[in-house]
Order: C-alpha cells, then sequence, then structure tokens
C-alpha cells in the first residue's frame, strides 16, 4: 500500500509539473506571437500591397523614435509666417511620409497601423462605423473617461439615440442665455484690466475659463466655480495619460502602485464623486417635480423614458454610464470650443483685414442690439472664418479606426488587428484639395458653402463624418458664433511681440499661451 501511494504521488508531481510546463509554454508562445511572430506576418502581407515604411523592431516598433521626435519638436516653437502645423504636432508621421509616400506602415509597439488618405476610401471607413472601430484605446483611458466617444456597435447606438434629444438644435438654442452669461462675464473682466491705450493679456485661459463655465452652465445648470474642481481635475488626468501613452503599453502596468497611477485613481474617484453629487442633486429635483432643460436634465430624463417604455433597467443607461457621459460632456465641451476660438483670435490678428470684415458684419446684423440667437445665422464671414479656423487647426487632427477581421478596403485587403489612421490635418492640408493656397487662411475658399468647398468629397473632418460624427457640433459651432460676435463688437486685437507660435499635440492648445494686445471698442 505505502508503495502504490508512492507511485500515486509520483505520478500526481509529474502530472502537476507536466501542467506548468505546458502552462508556461503557452504563455511563452503568446507572448512571442504577440510581439515578434504576428507582426512580422502583418509586415509581410502589407509590404505586398505596396505600403512601405520602417521594418518592425521587437516590441517597440516605431515607439522610441515617435517619442524622441515629439519631444524634440514640443521643445521648439515654429515659424508663424505659413500655417504648416502638422510637422511639429505629428513630426513623425509627417517624417514618414516623406521618406515612404502617402502610403506607409508605422509602429505602435507590436501593431502596424497604415495611412489612409483617399477621400472615398476615408468616406468608406466611417461609414462602415460596425466594420471599422475605434482602435483600441490604452487602459489607462479608462481613468479620463468612458463615454459615447469610446463605444461600439450596439452600446454606442443605444448611448446615441438616449444622448440625441439633448443637442437638438431646438434645445441648444435654450442654451444662448447661458452662453450669453458666460462670455459677458469674460468681457466684463477684460474691461477691468485693458486701458484705453491698450494692454497685453493671455487670452488663452480667459477661454479655457468661457467655455468650462458654459459647458457648466449648460450641462449641469451650475456655474464654473461649482464645476471647476471636475475641470482641473479632468485637465491633470489628461496630461498624465498623454505622458504615459508616449512610452510602450505593458500590460497590467496600471496596477503597479507607483506615484503616478495612484494620482490616477484618486483623480479617477474624485471626479467620479462630483459627478455623482450633482446628478444626485438632480434626482432630488426630478422627484419634487423640478424639470431641467440642460444637457443633464434632457439626458435624464431621456434615460428615464427608455426605461420606463421597456420597463426595466437594463434597457437605460446605469448611473455609472451617466456619470462617464457627463464627463464627456465636460471635456469634449470645453476644449474643443476653447482650442477653435483660440486659434481664431489668433489667425484674426495675423489677417486683420479678416478681423475688420467679421466685425463689420457682426456690426451691421446687430447693430446696437444686444447679440442672440435669431440673427447668429446670418453671420456668413464669420462662419466662413470658423471653417477655415477648424481646416487649419482640428483638435482632432488624427482619426483611429481597427478591423477586428480581415476586410476588404477599396483595392486593399487589410488583414485583422491592423489600425487604420484617417490624418485629418494631412487632407484638410493638402494642396491637391484645396489648392496652391491650402496652407494659407482664406475662408473665401468656404464662400459658396461647404459642398462647393469640398467638391463633394469627405475632405473636412474636423469633426468627424459618417454616424459617428461629433454628437455636439452644433454646439461648438453656435457657441464659438456667439463668442466671436460678441468679442469682436467691443474689443479690436493684434499679436503682442511676446506671442510665440507653438501648437502643442494635445488637442491643438497653444503650448505658451496666446499673449494678443487688446484695445477696447
Amino acid at each position: 500500500m505505502p508503495f502504490n501511494m508512492e507511485i500515486s504521488y509520483y505520478y500526481l508531481k509529474i502530472a502537476i509539473f507536466s501542467s506548468a510546463i505546458i502552462f508556461v509554454l503557452r504563455w511563452a508562445w503568446r507572448i512571442l506571437n504577440y510581439v515578434w511572430i504576428k507582426p512580422k506576418k502583418l509586415e509581410k502581407r502589407l509590404r505586398q500591397q505596396g505600403f512601405k515604411g520602417n521594418s518592425y523592431k521587437f516590441l517597440f516598433g516605431d515607439m522610441k523614435e515617435m517619442k524622441k521626435m515629439g519631444e524634440e519638436a514640443r521643445s521648439k516653437p515654429i515659424n508663424f509666417s505659413h500655417d504648416m502645423i502638422w510637422p511639429r504636432v505629428s513630426p513623425f508621421i509627417h517624417k514618414t511620409i516623406i521618406n515612404y509616400g502617402k502610403n506607409c506602415i508605422l509602429w505602435f509597439g507590436p501593431r502596424p497601423a497604415v495611412l489612409i488618405t483617399e477621400p472615398e476610401l476615408i468616406r468608406e471607413v466611417l461609414t462602415k462605423n460596425y466594420v471599422y472601430q475605434k482602435a483600441p484605446s490604452s487602459p489607462l483611458s479608462k481613468f479620463f473617461v468612458d463615454g459615447l466617444a469610446n463605444h461600439e456597435t450596439d452600446k454606442w447606438a443605444i448611448h446615441r439615440r438616449l444622448l440625441n434629444p439633448a443637442f437638438h438644435l431646438d434645445k441648444l438654442k435654450h442654451m444662448l442665455p447661458a452662453f450669453k452669461l458666460t462670455i459677458s462675464e469674460v468681457l466684463n473682466k477684460w474691461e477691468n484690466i485693458i486701458s484705453k491705450e491698450g494692454s497685453e493679456i493671455d487670452v488663452w485661459p480667459y477661454l479655457q475659463t468661457l467655455t468650462s463655465d458654459a459647458i457648466s452652465r449648460t450641462a449641469f445648470g451650475s456655474s464654473y466655480e461649482e464645476g471647476r474642481k471636475i475641470f482641473e481635475l479632468q485637465k491633470e488626468q489628461l496630461q498624465l495619460i498623454a505622458e504615459m501613452s508616449r512610452t510602450i503599453y505593458i500590460p497590467g502596468r496600471r496596477f503597479l502602485p507607483t506615484k503616478r497611477n495612484k494620482r490616477m485613481k484618486q483623480i479617477f474617484n474624485e471626479v467620479k464623486a462630483l459627478v455623482l453629487a450633482i446628478i444626485n442633486k438632480r434626482m432630488r429635483m426630478i422627484e419634487a417635480g423640478k424639470e431641467h432643460d440642460d444637457l443633464l436634465g434632457i439626458l435624464m430624463a431621456s434615460n428615464l423614458k427608455e426605461i420606463q417604455q421597456h420597463g426595466h433597467k437594463k434597457f437605460g443607461m446605469s448611473i455609472d454610464e451617466v456619470i462617464e457621459e457627463c464627463k464627456m460632456f465636460y471635456f469634449a465641451g470645453q476644449e474643443t470650443t476653447s482650442t477653435l476660438l483660440v486659434w481664431t483670435m489668433i489667425l484674426l490678428c495675423k489677417y486683420p483685414i479678416w478681423q475688420e470684415r467679421a466685425r463689420e458684419e457682426v456690426l451691421q446684423v446687430f447693430g446696437s442690439d444686444e447679440v442672440h440667437y435669431g440673427k447668429l445665422n446670418q453671420l456668413k464671414v464669420v462662419t466662413m472664418i470658423l471653417n477655415e479656423v477648424l481646416r487649419l487647426y482640428p483638435s482632432a487632427y488624427v482619426i483611429n479606426r481597427m478591423s477586428h477581421t480581415e476586410t476588404k478596403l477599396g483595392n486593399l485587403c487589410l488583414p485583422s488587428g491592423v489600425q487604420l489612421i484617417l490624418t485629418t490635418i494631412l487632407l484638410h492640408h493638402d494642396t491637391e484639395i484645396w489648392g496652391d493656397d491650402a496652407m494659407e487662411f482664406n475662408p473665401e475658399r468656404f464662400s459658396e458653402g461647404m459642398s462647393k468647398a469640398t467638391k463633394g468629397h469627405v475632405v473636412f473632418l474636423p469633426f468627424g463624418w459618417g454616424p459617428r460624427i461629433c454628437i455636439g457640433q452644433n454646439f461648438a459651432m453656435l457657441e464659438a458664433k456667439m463668442a466671436m460676435a460678441m468679442i469682436l463688437k467691443h474689443y479690436a486685437f493684434e499679436l503682442s511681440p511676446s506671442y510665440t507660435h507653438a501648437p502643442h499635440p494635445l488637442m491643438l492648445q497653444p503650448q505658451y499661451g496666446a499673449q494678443l494686445i487688446m484695445y477696447k471698442l
């Protein structure tokens, strides 16, 4: 009997040891396949279809060079004699195109990405949003925001349907008083610091405050003072994620107890608590029979209606999903509009004739009256200017997509796992599309409308395109029109000698601010 037990114990040890060996070998194979075998297979298939680029480098791909070139580009400003900014904001892609042409490969670690530049192919990619989904973001992005822009397929469709009512034009026009109040507060601050002879101020932080306050009031019905902590925390979180995204992704890294990881988790929990407090406050008001026509109120009403129609909470958004959508409101509503406004003011300094044309139009349309919604659509010149700024300085200057199955795109056969890069800024600056003056600020190109300017092609993508076009497009444009109309009505401005031209890759923000000399009118 003891002998039999020894044999059984021996075979048990053999079985355990064999299982461990098999487990280790299986994981070793998976890792080897992920970091070398699969990338090399994908590279071979892409080169067979005419794509050129650097050869795949073990594990890191092009990430080391991307990081180095990005740091170098951000370390120095650029000449403001023209509007060629994408070598600074995306230097590696710019260099790759120069070396290999537009049909090129880039390596984000072991994952290959190909540049898609033909308008018809871009139209197909953006139209078939169930086939070409957003490229997987770093798990770190979950610490920032996980709303509509990050969802796919059915979950995206449900959230889009629930959010749509909040962004209908008839709802947005009721938010104009909040825009107007917010802009007036900034103008009042300027009134107190700008002398009769003119004063230099950095308008960038004021415009950030303006758009933060506007989104606080229109989304949550609160003032900027109440929502300021959310904005400050989200801004810090974005910076931390941007820093980490410039390094190779290592699975599980976010769980390490590093100082940065601890801070990111702390910010995530603080923002969640702040937004939850706003939502709970609103729920109590709804239960008391008080309705609000702001974005949060409309979203909660839409969500409640969805749940009541189906008789179950699983058909609406959970409280965590509502929180994430609120965070998305706050981020998208603030960042995109503030960058649009700051580059509009900077370019109107550089091209004063357009500043005068815009001011003349504002005075002609509104005269001595206050700026209001009823006449905003009559601002044709202002609209042309805003579109031209969006063409030259699109904050979403790269769109990423990926197919999770082998896909036919035009004459291309794209393997599963290949990322598609649609470079908005490359399309917007292409002389073959826009003419020899593509790098110049010329709002006149939009004088006969968008379709005429783009010749009917999908080449103007400041808010994306297709089913996933930015849901807040009308919100941003209304706010920008009203802000520029009120600023132009009360102030003239020119570039200060201290201004340094340095668009930053992070949402194309002005890296060193926007120092202008402001004059009261």
